[in-house]
């Protein structure tokens, strides 16, 4: 049976915070990025003392980029004045990577959320500097909808900017955005694709194959096949296929078209969790000693250790299900009017669906009653757990067209690089409730040995729905303005109009039970409109060449209904339609460099990220929007080759975090406190290192410092559920050699020293989802 081993965490956290600064230093001097050459003729002259320099300048820094792929941005990374994080597909492939949420281990300050109310998290759940950033999520600049998990199968590489960033996107929220550019076609000619086997079953194979048509038309083709468990997971299935076609017309030339094909499904059998029963920090009255509990004589294991469940334990039903369809046709023209300015037009539809169901796990049963007529069962191998079955019927779609004008002029004596635009997008989410018929009640399974046999009660379409959408056009503008070569300036600025409207179908039942859920339908409309203003602000100095001190600041504004479409009539609801945006402010200051003839990026930062307009109550017990959240803290970053041969990429974040205005009145006051799922210090690095003999070997840590699930000031002196989640360290190993010129063999090992960890807790504290165990993934990866 595996336990979740328990740490004294005021203690460990002091020699942490050394050692990861240890870490960190000694990682400093190796990390990478690749530096495109100048090709041109060689006179035969130079011929030799040319080749010795080629020999000494041909470090690929595998993981390193220049500028992400947004056209809005103009300016290499190491002269934007943001934090901006680069994961490229070459360092996710050599960790076998397969989806968003793990490639995001690749960057500090991110952290993993599990669902509420019996449900878990079926998506990509995330919560970044101290704020929710699920609704914050795009693909090629492009906001992507619906609480799903996105497959990395597609992805050339994936871009985080961290703090408020308005003008960048519209609304959002003060964490960020995450974005994922899609792989498009070039004029190259490759195949590349891969076989992998693995623990829990896994079985997973791609192909990426890019053919040049014409001498300016080229068409790419990634495919994905995937039947896969999940390790020291019973039952948990998670399959997908998915195909992803670009077609370039007009390559090298003044006129480029881009038409791109996307289409994955998803079939699983979802995980609801396990019981936090036995971790540390969990309570039952029938293990305390305490005679106000209801055993007036002390639990009747008092003085015991209720041993946790086995980390394998499946409490669902085989019948669970989680399908996925997602779907995205994109358009995109470019055409040079000059050599300084292009104009771009984008298209897209893009539609997913989820249909799941899942059975979840809640309280558990001790006694034979309650209160003073309470019998308590004496042996824990007898207790049982109670179950939950919870439906969603959830599309969403998104239209959406853009302009944008990228030019370089000179004005005033100054030049200036400049990206306008105009955009228009359509975005709506329809939810079917589903529900279960009245008086249902589940069966319960055994706390220790749940059987996967048991017969559930499926919920229902009520015939009540949700139907929210937001029509929003924006117009931006982005300019850098270079005063000399030491100094510039950034501005930019977006405006947007937004309409959001929701209609609801609500079902007066009956109280008589039924097979079927039936009574009167009633129907609401709430809508709301506003413009939104953001902006930023930067001021950037270049002591050298390769490098940049700046300051910045940044806003957001996330509007009622702006995350889920869902307005409110509630008065103390944040989506109420008559409240105002919540606005969220960063204010940072940072030094960019790059290091070992451009290989390896050196970044540093510290910030200071504010969310206002919160919802929060005051001792009077009335709810009034002067809620405000704030997070303070300091950013370490570095990616690049040191040699030809050793590659790395590295992070590490400090986050000191606040309520500073939050709930005075109830039962869970949150002025001063901490803000959840905001670990204090995160750490993550990654390195590889080729031998001579063509054998690489990897490897990389990840720390987590202990998060804690609630913002309660008094939660800690309850006696209540698993309060948080202890901090852990996970290190992970890779070792890959080229079998001929094009197939490698390729080894993971997941956690290799087999830490027992938390990965995910709910609200609650009363169900999570267990760390992955050691496990392996071998795989054959082929070039040509």
């Amino acid at each position: 049976m595996a336990f979740i081993t328990a740490k004294k965490h005021q203690q460990v956290a002091r020699f942490n915070t050394t050692l990861l600064a240890s870490a960190f230093a000694l990682a400093l001097p190796a990390t990478s990025v690749a530096e495109q050459q100048n090709s041109g003729a060689v006179s035969q002259q130079d011929t030799q003392l040319d080749a010795v320099v080629v020999t000494a300048d041909t470090i690929d820094a595998k993981y390193k980029v220049e500028k992400v792929s947004s056209t809005k941005q103009t300016q290499a990374l190491v002269n934007t004045p943001q934090t901006l994080v680069v994961v490229k597909k070459e360092l996710f492939q050599q960790q076998a990577a397969t989806t968003l949420s793990d490639t995001l281990r690749n960057t500090p300050g991110i952290t993993m959320l599990m669902g509420e109310n019996g449900n878990t998290a079926t998506g990509d759940s995330i919560f970044m500097r101290g704020f929710d950033t699920q609704g914050s999520i795009f693909v090629d600049s492009i906001r992507d909808l619906g609480t799903i998990s996105r497959d990395t199968f597609n992805t050339e590489q994936v871009e985080i900017a961290k703090g408020p960033a308005g003008a960048d996107n519209g609304r959002g929220t003060s964490s960020g955005y995450i974005n994922l550019a899609s792989k498009q076609a070039s004029l190259d000619e490759f195949t590349t694709g891969n076989l992998v086997l693995g623990s829990g079953s896994h079985k997973r194979a791609t192909l990426d194959m890019n053919r040049q048509l014409s001498d300016s038309s080229a068409l790419r083709v990634n495919l994905l096949a995937q039947d896969s468990g999940v390790a020291d997971r019973d039952e948990v299935e998670d399959n997908r296929v998915g195909i992803a076609t670009s077609l370039a017309l007009g390559l090298g030339t003044a006129t480029r078209t881009y038409l791109n094909l996307f289409h994955l499904e998803q079939n699983n059998l979802p995980d609801g969790g396990l019981t936090t029963a036995g971790l540390e920090g969990y309570y039952n009255a029938a293990f305390d000693a305490d005679p106000s509990t209801n055993f007036p004589n002390g639990g009747p294991n008092a003085g015991k250790a209720l041993p946790p469940v086995d980390t394998s334990n499946f409490y669902g039903s085989t019948n669970d299900f989680d399908d996925v369809k997602a779907t995205m046709v994109t358009a995109k023209f470019e055409h040079d009017l000059s050599d300084t300015t292009t104009i771009r037009n984008t298209s897209r539809f893009g539609q997913s669906t989820q249909d799941y169901l899942l059975t979840g796990v809640n309280a558990i049963t001790t006694t034979t009653g309650t209160g003073v007529a309470a019998v308590a069962i004496p042996d824990p191998a007898n207790w049982v757990i109670a179950r939950s079955r919870q439906g969603k019927d959830q599309q969403n779609q998104i239209l959406t067209n853009q302009t944008q004008l990228n030019t370089s002029l000179e004005l005033a004596g100054l030049t200036h690089d400049i990206s306008s635009g105009v955009e228009f997008i359509y975005e709506s989410q329809r939810n079917k409730t589903l529900a279960l018929p009245a008086g249902t009640t589940q069966v319960v399974a055994n706390l220790y040995n749940p059987s996967t046999e048991d017969a559930f009660v499926n919920p229902v379409h009520t015939g009540a729905s949700t139907d929210g959408s937001t029509l929003t056009s924006g117009l931006y503008l982005l300019d850098t303005i270079h005063l000399n070569e030491q100094w510039q300036l950034n501005a930019s600025a977006r405006l947007d109009h937004y309409k959001t409207k929701t209609d609801t179908v609500t079902i007066q039942g009956t109280s008589t039970p039924q097979t079927i859920p039936v009574g009167t339908r009633l129907g609401a409309s709430v809508d709301a409109s506003d413009n939104l203003a953001s902006y930023k602000l930067g001021a950037l100095y270049k002591p050298a060449a390769n490098g940049s001190l700046y300051l910045s600041y940044a806003t957001s504004q996330l509007p009622p209904g702006g995350a889920n479409f869902t307005l409110s009539a509630a008065a103390n609801n944040i989506n109420n339609p008559n409240l105002d945006p919540q606005k969220g402010t960063n204010l940072e200051f940072g030094t960019k460099w790059d290091l070992l003839d451009n290989k390896l990026a050196v970044t540093a930062a510290v910030f200071e990220s504010t969310n206002k307009n919160e919802i929060a109550t005051d001792p009077d017990g009335t709810a009034s929007q002067v809620g405000e959240r704030q997070v303070r803290g300091i950013e370490l970053g570095m990616v690049g080759a040191i040699t030809s041969a050793w590659h790395i990429s590295a992070g590490a974040a400090y986050m000191d975090t606040e309520i500073t205005r939050g709930n005075r009145a109830g039962n869970s006051p949150t002025d001063g406190g901490v803000i959840q799922w905001t670990p204090e210090i995160t750490f993550t690095l990654w390195n590889t290192y080729e031998l001579p003999m063509g054998l690489t070997l990897g490897g990389g840590v990840r720390y987590v410092d202990t998060v804690v699930r609630s913002s309660s000031t008094t939660l800690n002196l309850a006696k209540t559920a698993v309060v948080e989640m202890p901090d852990y360290w996970v290190v992970d190993a890779m070792a890959s050699y080229p079998l001929t010129p094009y197939v490698d063999l390729q080894l993971n090992v997941y956690n290799l020293l087999d830490e027992k960890y938390i990965a995910k807790l709910n609200n609650g504290g009363s169900r999570y989802f267990a760390g992955t165990p050691r496990s392996f993934r071998l795989g054959v990866n082929v070039q040509f």
